[in-house]
């Protein structure tokens, strides 16, 4: 394929699944600033691997997995070189307001903050199940069983569960 047939197919590539790339970039980065250095990161890995996409695979399945590999490294760096953890919120849970009191603002704002909470396998696999995406497709995404993508779904399920209860 020439250079520019590939830099128009990156550039379609791009705009049609940009939504994959910002809710990867918005569940492993609080700030504006590193979301954007994520975001960055995301689409240089796309754009050296494109050349190697294997067609038999769906676009979205294959934008996942590179989006999350770079995600949860970009986390790992980040940690190393700051040495805090940006994502892990106060120990103290009890601030968590009751669930029925609140507005539907309000619960997606404390269902983010859980599931930055969550390790960066468990972070990524709730997105993809957020996203709709069947257990078969979290599986492949993943490169984990569906038997272990439902037994970690049921178990992220049971910690919402108890949080809130």
């Amino acid at each position: 394929m020439q250079q520019s047939d590939l830099s128009q197919q990156f550039l379609q590539i791009i705009e049609t699944h940009k939504g994959i790339l910002y809710k990867v970039a918005k569940t492993y980065c609080q700030n504006d600033v590193d979301r954007q250095d994520l975001l960055q990161e995301i689409m240089l890995q796309i754009w050296k691997s494109l050349p190697n996409y294997n067609t038999q695979f769906a676009i979205t399945t294959w934008l996942y997995r590179i989006a999350l590999n770079v995600a949860i490294s970009f986390y790992r760096k980040s940690n190393k070189e700051h040495n805090k953890n940006t994502f892990l919120l106060n120990e103290n849970h009890a601030a968590i307001p009751d669930m029925y009191d609140i507005n539907q603002e309000e619960r997606l704002q404390i269902l983010d903050k859980f599931i930055a909470e969550l390790n960066n396998l468990d972070k990524a696999l709730i997105l993809l199940y957020l996203e709709d995406k069947s257990h078969a497709e979290i599986a492949s995404i993943m490169g984990i069983s569906v038997s272990n993508v439902g037994t970690k779904i049921g178990r992220i399920k049971e910690k919402l569960k108890n949080r809130f209860t």
